[in-house]
């Protein structure tokens, strides 16, 4: 009996707050999400840049794993594209200017073991000012939000490090625009038509909406399926024929066999082979 209390007892965990505690932003940036996360290391009485964080030399920017941030959308930063993605933030802090980095390895603890320069997706340099009030906790920020794009702060102690970035909301407003003024596409006709199938509502309307999905999109064999289906329902049965042959014709062209399947079986069992 005490043997089994003493195992439960060393098995217990304590639990005590972090001496650097994780921390994740999420910020909405004209239409692109981005999202920071990383550790907070505090000053408690240090110096910090040039003393606890060497000048000259790569930094996690932060502490424990290394600090990642996400962008939903492409990027432009100091002029040059950052795909989307998740990167780790590496920064070279000297006195007037920071080095920053997005490396494409995001899985290392703290600064990788083995440095590798091809996996630097992207270098720019961010500003530097020194800040009346000391912050005790390291922090970094999405701030001065704009409709294409927004700042990356670094604060600690007395420094603020800022880079730029911008983000590509009037390409993906202008393509929304266009997008509805043309009215909705064969994804949506086949996406209403597959609902009012499987709800059991007016087949009909179905009917109407897949024609003009199979009229936009003619190689689309799953919606050339969805037609013969709904076409069988209402009892076209010529009508549904045609529209399943044709559906396996083109999954035949695709090798998709489980569509080429399924049609041979609807075929057969209308009488077609």
């Amino acid at each position: 009996m005490c043997a089994g209390l003493f195992a439960l007892n060393t098995s217990a965990q304590i639990e005590a707050p972090q001496p650097s505690p994780s921390a994740k932003v999420e910020q909405k940036v004209g239409l692109t999400d981005v999202t920071l996360e990383y550790s907070r290391p505090a000053t408690r009485g240090r110096e910090i840049f040039g003393e606890l964080v060497p000048f000259g030399e790569v930094w996690r920017t932060g502490a424990n794993n290394n600090t990642k941030i996400t962008f939903s959308d492409d990027v432009e930063i100091d002029g040059k594209k950052l795909a989307k993605g998740t990167y780790a933030i590496y920064t070279v802090p000297n006195k007037d200017s920071w080095e920053v980095m997005f490396y494409s390895d995001s899985s290392n603890w703290g600064t990788p073991e083995e440095w590798s320069d091809s996996k630097v997706a992207l270098k720019a340099m961010a500003k530097v000012r020194k800040t009346e009030i000391a912050n005790e906790s390291f922090g970094i920020f999405v701030n001065n939000l704009k409709n294409d794009g927004a700042d990356l702060d670094f604060m600690w102690d007395k420094t603020l490090a800022t880079l730029a970035f911008k983000v590509p909301t009037d390409a993906k407003t202008s393509a929304s625009i266009e997008k509805v003024m043309k009215g909705p596409g064969a994804a949506d006709f086949y996406a209403a038509a597959s609902y009012y199938q499987e709800s059991g509502k007016d087949l009909k309307k179905a009917h109407e909406w897949i024609m003009k999905a199979t009229s936009m999109e003619e190689k689309a064999f799953w919606m050339w399926r969805k037609r013969s289906l709904i076409e069988a329902e209402l009892g076209m049965k010529k009508e549904a024929i045609a529209s399943a042959q044709k559906s396996m014709a083109l999954a035949e062209q695709a090798k998709n066999m489980d569509y080429v399947k399924m049609n041979k079986a609807s075929l057969k069992e209308w009488g077609a082979l």
